[in-house]
């Protein structure tokens, strides 16, 4: 038995290694896990994008009662760019508040952005530090959060909200999370 040891630690370890490699494989490399999830959103309040038509929000208004959606977008951001028309679409809906939260941006280039493809948040508030992102634990942008009437995150989104993802995973969780009550 002794003599086989070097010829079976090997094959043991390539079998570990193995198992390790199949399992990771099966995972979404998207999904980023959060610690925010199923606890209060960070306190914060932000300004409005200076010179814009939206005002500003805060932690008040992701507790009034009804769940919310907060993306977080900024201007410099290609991917933010092909989410937007998702994100005005889901806002017209007009089925749940929609808050852009405009990360490390100029506001003469947030206010641009906004014209050119359109400002259909309910607000938009400016995080021109970073700093409310951190607090989120955003990772880099676009990022969108589900929030239920009471002020918790319930779901993070990492990247953009295309193709098929807004009726097929956001909606329904929307829709899910409203039933409940929350």
């Amino acid at each position: 038995m002794k003599s086989r040891l070097p010829y079976l630690l090997p094959l043991g370890l390539f079998l570990v290694l193995a198992l390790y490699f199949a399992v990771g494989l099966t995972k979404d490399p998207k999904i980023i896990p959060s610690a925010l999830i199923d606890k209060p959103a960070p306190e914060f309040t932000v300004p409005p994008v200076a010179g814009g038509t939206s005002p500003g929000f805060s932690t008040a208004d992701l507790k009034k009662g009804q769940v919310s959606v907060v993306n977080v977008f900024a201007s410099w951001c290609v991917p933010c760019r092909a989410e937007h028309p998702e994100i005005n679409k889901l806002a017209k809906m007009g089925i749940v508040p929609v808050y852009g939260l405009n990360y490390k941006d100029t506001p003469q280039a947030a206010r641009a952005w906004l014209n050119q493809l359109g400002d259909n948040y309910t607000a938009t508030g400016a995080d021109e530090s970073g700093r409310v992102g951190i607090d989120w634990g955003v990772y880099g942008v676009p990022e969108t959060f589900i929030v239920d009437g009471s002020g918790r995150i319930r779901f993070k989104h990492v990247g953009p909200i295309v193709g098929d993802k807004l009726e097929k995973e956001i909606l329904p969780l929307i829709r899910s999370i409203q039933g409940t009550g929350k």
